[in-house]
């Protein structure tokens, strides 16, 4: 599993998105993650691949992530 963060403009506001990716290979996650990115810039709101991670559990907080932090 993958997750992708994106960039995203309107005018002058910037903020970030994520979204899992099912893919096999990180490099078949970066190309499905570049052609959303593509496809979403129809509107009025730009959208930028910043990067494509290999992700166990991406966007999870559980009792997991909290007992690593601690």
């Amino acid at each position: 599993m993958f997750m992708a963060e994106f960039k995203l403009r309107f005018g002058d506001r910037k903020w970030y998105v994520r979204r899992i990716v099912e893919a096999s290979s990180l490099e078949e996650a970066e190309e499905k993650a570049k052609r959303y990115a593509e496809l979403m810039n129809k509107g009025e709101v730009e959208w930028k691949l910043s990067y494509v991670i290999e992700a166990e559990r991406p966007l999870i907080i559980g009792d997991e992530e909290l007992k690593k932090l601690s």
